[in-house]
């Protein structure tokens, strides 16, 4: 099972100073516990604070993990190339995987001191809705989607199990998101999803009981 935590820094409580500690925290806590991804989703930052915070976070994921966790940065193909992340977590209708892919090879022929740690290949992660949007992302070559709402969304008319199904038959591994939680996860396994995403799975738990109610063969 592929896990996926998607960070959300303002559901912290606290200034922000805090909830930029109990964010950077949560990250080691999942890189510690060898959760597959973690997707930087901090809109509301300036580039900047974003950049600043990608750092700190791939310092961390650096000196804490226990297996590969991948740092993506939300739409930000010019910050993930800057804090040489893993890969970037695009939406539906956002930018195209060519265009990351394209981003990316001209950093790596720049030759600045900076690159020479950069992933030559970017991991490149889609926000589907359909069947179909999941269909477009294999065909770019991207390397997972994130299927959703399955259970739950506000203001979102949840999808179901069915088309969480139905997208599964794409030939790209499908992470399903929204609503899942200790209890459903097996039943998106069962659909076909590759594994889960998730924000409040992640960090309104311990990381380290969720993982090993999620993956009982490794623990």
């Amino acid at each position: 099972m592929l896990l996926y935590y998607i960070t959300d820094r303002t559901a912290f409580p606290g200034d922000e100073r805090t909830r930029r500690i109990r964010l950077l925290d949560k990250i080691a806590e999942a890189a510690s516990q060898g959760v597959d991804y973690v997707q930087l989703r901090e809109k509301d930052l300036s580039p900047r604070d974003l950049e600043s915070l990608a750092r700190e976070a791939m310092q961390i994921i650096g000196k804490k993990r226990k297996l590969t966790t991948a740092l993506l940065i939300n739409s930000r193909t010019d910050v993930a190339i800057a804090t040489a992340a893993n890969g970037v977590h695009l939406q539906s209708n956002d930018v195209s995987p060519q265009e990351v892919r394209a981003a990316w090879r001209g950093s790596c022929r720049e030759g600045a001191p900076a690159r020479e740690i950069q992933p030559r290949s970017p991991l490149i992660a889609i926000s589907c809705h359909s069947a179909e949007e999941v269909s477009k992302a294999a065909s770019n070559q991207a390397t997972l989607a994130v299927f959703a709402p399955v259970f739950e969304k506000q203001a979102a008319q949840p999808t179901g199990l069915e088309a969480l199904r139905q997208a599964c038959q794409a030939k790209i591994p499908v992470l399903a998101l929204g609503g899942v939680t200790l209890q459903n996860a097996q039943s998106c396994l069962q659909a076909g999803a590759a594994g889960i995403a998730a924000i409040r799975l992640f960090q309104e738990n311990n990381i380290a009981t969720v993982v090993r109610q999620l993956r009982p063969e490794r623990a």
